[in-house]
């Protein structure tokens, strides 16, 4: 019988800690979140491996470093509400229920939608919801949010998403730049979006992220 639990606490100490990723908050919730159980059957075996996860039609699970990271660049309160767009089965969507008051995770497959909000449900995690939509529209009626992160490569932010940002809130994306990725954190003030580089990182851009062909007459 496979130890998933001693597979988690070597994930945390190889890949999450060495990558600057100290938040107790955050270590906490990725050594209690069973990572094996967010994933699909097929790659549970795979479930804590240092790298991106292929969940099929240009979709990925972000590898823990890479999340871990991009949590810690967002400075999560426990008083914020946060958005997930392509929260897969659910696990970022967990992970975060441990550092904010409240996550609404956005699926754009019904099915991984329904079984993500399973999956949290049978964990105990009454402080997020999934639900199944386009990931540009977001969920507008639930926000505005503190916090939008994203999972997965984008070439450009839709300006739909960025107004569901309160005053002073945080977005953070892997913008895809060539052959490597690069995170930013997008800071909302006075109603424009400051970016600001945090690390380097890469995953497939995220269908309806593309960006928009100029044309010219």
């Amino acid at each position: 019988m496979t130890d998933y639990a001693s597979r988690r606490t070597m994930m945390v100490d190889t890949q999450v800690r060495p990558s600057d990723v100290t938040s107790f908050p955050i270590i906490d919730a990725m050594l209690s979140v069973p990572r094996e159980l967010f994933v699909p059957a097929n790659l549970r075996e795979a479930a804590y491996i240092g790298e991106n996860l292929n969940l099929g039609g240009g979709r990925v699970m972000l590898e823990p470093r890479t999340l871990g990271k991009m949590l810690t660049a967002l400075d999560i309160a426990p008083t914020h509400v946060a958005l997930d767009l392509g929260c897969g089965l659910g696990y970022s969507t967990a992970i975060l229920a441990h550092l904010c008051e409240f996550v609404v995770g956005i699926e754009d497959d019904e099915a991984r939608a329904e079984e993500a909000q399973s999956l949290l449900s049978n964990q105990g995690i009454d402080n997020a919801a999934v639900m199944a939509g386009a990931l540009t529209e977001g969920a507008e009626k639930s926000g505005p949010y503190d916090i939008i992160i994203i999972e997965g490569g984008v070439e450009e932010v839709p300006a739909s998403l960025t107004a569901q940002l309160k005053e002073g809130g945080r977005i953070a994306c892997i913008f895809a730049e060539g052959a490597l990725g690069v995170v930013r954190v997008g800071h909302k003030l006075d109603d424009n979006i400051n970016w600001r580089f945090a690390f380097n990182a890469s995953a497939a851009v995220l269908p309806g992220f593309e960006r928009k062909s100029a044309f010219a007459l």
